[in-house]
C-alpha cells in the first residue's frame, strides 16, 4: 500500500469514528429525552399539570408556596413552561409521544380556566379545592374568580395552549374553545386607554375610566395606604403588559390565516388591534420631564400609585427597561415609528440617573429623582443600608444595550421594520455538545435530574427535582437533536 492510500485509509477511519461517536451521542440524547419526559409525565404529573419543585421521593411538593398532591402550578416555571418543553421535544423529533404529553398538559390547564377567562397561580383538582375556585367546570357561591396577569401566569398558559392548538392542527375542540374563551375575555377587560390591570374578574365600565396622559400628583403619601385593590390599576409591574402583548401578537400570527376558522381569523385581527392600543397606552404613560420614564402602576387619574407595601408611587428603572424593549418590539411588529419617539428621552434620563456603583435604583422619587429604598420594617427611606432582601431595590443598568438596539431599529426602513426577524436553525456549537453530555451524565436510571436544594419550611439542604431544571434540560436535548437531524 502506497503512502497516499495509507493517508486516505487513515482519514476514512477517523471520519467513520467521528460519525459513529456522533450517532452514539445522538442515540443517548434521544433516550435521555424520552426517559426524562416519561418520568415527569408518569410520576410527577397531576392531571397533566406540574409544580415548581419536588422532594426526591415526591412526597413534598411546592409552587411559589407549599402544595398538595392534588395541585398543579400555572405560574412559570410550572405547568405551561413544562408543556412548552414537551412541544420543543416534539418539534425536534416528530415523536408523537411528546405531542401527546403536550395535549395532556393542555387539557389539565383547561380544567383550571376560570370563569373570568384566564388563570390564577395554581389549579386544585380536589373536590374541596374546586368548590373554592370559580373554575369554568365548577366553583361554589362566592368562589374566587380573579384572573391574574402577574408573573406571566395567564399569558404563558395562553401561549402554550395556542401553540398546542396549532401543533394539533386546530382539531382539538376542547383546547380551541379554551383559547377562544381566554382571548375573548382578555380583550373585553382592556381599559379604554389600552392598559390592563394585574388581575380581573369582569370588563370595566368605559365611562368610568377617561383616557388621560400621565402626570405627577400634587402630593402623595409616603406611608403605604393598604392594598386598596391595587391589582385593578393600570399595571406595568413585572413586565405584565409586555408579556400580554407578546401573547396577543402570537395569537395574531397563529390564527391570522389558520384552519381554526373564520371566528378565530377575526379574533386574530382583534388581538393585533388590542396590542396596538396598548402601545398607545405606553406612549401616554411616559412621565413628563424631568423623569421621562414609566411607573410600575398608575391610578385612574394616570398618577404613579402605591401597590404593595414596598412599591411606592415613583418612576421605576426596572420596568422602564422592559417598556423600551416593548416599544422596540411594537415598532418591529407594526412598522410604526411613533413607538420609537419616547425612547431617546428615556435613555438619556436613565444615563443621568445611574448610581455611583453603575446600577440603577428600582425606584426614584417623583420630581426630586432621589433614589428610594425601604428598611426591613418597610419604612420608605433614601438610605440603602437596611433593605429587605426579597426584592430588588437596585437593578442592573441595561441602558447601553437598549441604546444599541434602538439605533439598529431606528436605521431600518419602513419595509425592513415590518419584515419578520428570521428564525435561525439550531446550530451544533461545541458548547452545546459539552452541555448535552453533562445533561446525559446527570440523569439517573429513572430519568430524573436530581439536585441539591431547599424545600420550604426546612433549613436543611436536601435532594430535589425542579421543573425549571427539567425544562432547561429538555430544551437543550431538543436543540441538539434538531441540530443533528438526519
Amino acid at each position: 500500500m502506497n503512502k497516499l492510500s495509507i493517508v486516505v485509509a487513515f482519514v476514512l477511519t477517523l471520519a467513520c469514528g467521528a460519525r459513529g461517536a456522533e450517532e452514539t451521542l445522538r442515540n443517548e440524547a434521544d433516550s435521555a429525552l424520552r426517559r426524562g419526559v416519561g418520568f415527569f409525565r408518569t410520576n410527577v404529573a397531576v392531571e397533566g399539570t406540574y409544580l415548581w419543585q419536588y422532594s426526591e421521593d415526591l412526597t413534598q411538593r411546592e409552587g411559589e408556596e407549599k402544595a398538595t398532591t392534588t395541585q398543579g402550578w400555572v405560574q412559570p416555571p410550572g405547568t405551561p413552561a413544562v408543556g412548552l418543553a414537551f412541544l420543543a421535544a416534539w418539534r425536534a423529533t416528530s415523536n408523537a409521544y411528546y405531542l401527546d404529553a403536550a395535549r395532556e398538559t393542555a387539557r389539565g390547564l383547561a380544567r383550571g380556566q376560570l370563569r373570568s377567562g384566564g388563570w390564577t397561580y395554581s389549579i386544585d383538582f380536589s373536590p374541596d379545592g374546586r368548590r373554592k375556585t370559580a373554575y369554568r367546570d365548577g366553583g361554589g357561591a362566592g368562589a374566587r374568580n380573579v384572573t391574574t396577569l402577574d408573573d406571566d401566569t395567564t399569558q404563558c398558559a395562553l401561549r402554550f395552549l395556542m401553540q398546542t392548538d396549532q401543533a394539533l392542527g386546530f382539531r382539538d375542540e376542547k383546547i380551541r374553545e379554551c383559547v377562544d374563551y381566554a382571548l375573548a375575555s382578555l380583550l373585553k377587560v382592556q381599559y379604554p386607554n389600552g392598559a390592563w390591570p394585574q388581575g380581573f374578574e369582569r370588563a370595566p365600565d368605559p365611562d368610568k375610566f377617561p383616557v388621560k396622559k400621565a402626570t405627577y400628583p400634587e402630593s402623595w403619601s409616603r406611608v403605604w395606604p393598604g392594598s386598596s385593590n391595587y391589582w385593578l390599576r393600570y399595571t406595568l409591574n413585572d413586565n405584565s403588559l409586555a408579556t400580554t402583548l407578546d401573547t396577543l401578537f402570537e395569537a395574531e400570527r397563529i390564527y391570522r390565516e389558520s384552519a381554526a376558522g373564520t371566528n378565530f381569523n377575526a379574533l386574530a385581527a382583534q388581538c393585533r388591534k388590542a396590542a396596538e392600543k396598548a402601545g398607545g397606552f405606553l406612549l401616554m404613560a411616559q412621565m413628563p420631564e424631568p423623569q421621562p420614564i414609566w411607573a410600575q402602576q398608575y391610578d385612574f387619574d394616570m398618577h404613579p400609585a402605591w401597590a404593595r407595601k414596598f412599591e411606592p408611587p415613583a418612576v421605576t428603572a426596572g420596568e422602564s427597561h422592559g417598556v423600551v424593549r416593548t416599544l422596540l418590539m411594537l415598532a418591529r411588529e407594526t412598522g410604526d415609528r411613533r413607538y420609537l419617539a419616547p425612547i431617546p428621552a428615556a435613555l438619556e434620563y436613565l444615563r443621568r440617573s445611574r448610581l455611583p456603583d453603575g446600577r440603577l435604583a428600582r425606584f426614584y422619587e417623583l420630581r426630586s429623582n432621589k433614589p428610594l429604598y425601604f428598611t426591613k420594617d418597610y419604612i420608605l427611606t433614601y438610605d440603602d443600608g437596611d433593605m429587605p432582601t426579597h426584592y430588588g431595590f437596585k437593578v442592573a443598568d441595561k441602558t447601553d444595550a437598549l441604546a444599541r438596539d434602538y439605533e439598529r431599529v431606528k436605521r431600518l426602513s419602513a419595509d425592513e421594520l415590518r419584515k419578520p426577524v428570521p428564525v435561525m436553525p439550531p446550530r451544533l456549537a461545541p458548547e452545546l455538545l459539552a452541555d448535552v453530555k453533562a445533561v446525559i451524565a446527570g440523569q439517573d436510571s429513572q430519568g430524573r435530574w436530581v439536585e441539591e436544594g431547599r424545600l420550604r419550611g426546612s433549613p436543611e439542604r436536601t435532594k430535589v427535582i425542579r421543573s425549571a431544571t427539567f425544562t432547561r434540560n429538555v430544551d437543550l436535548l431538543s436543540r441538539y437533536l434538531a441540530s443533528t437531524h438526519p
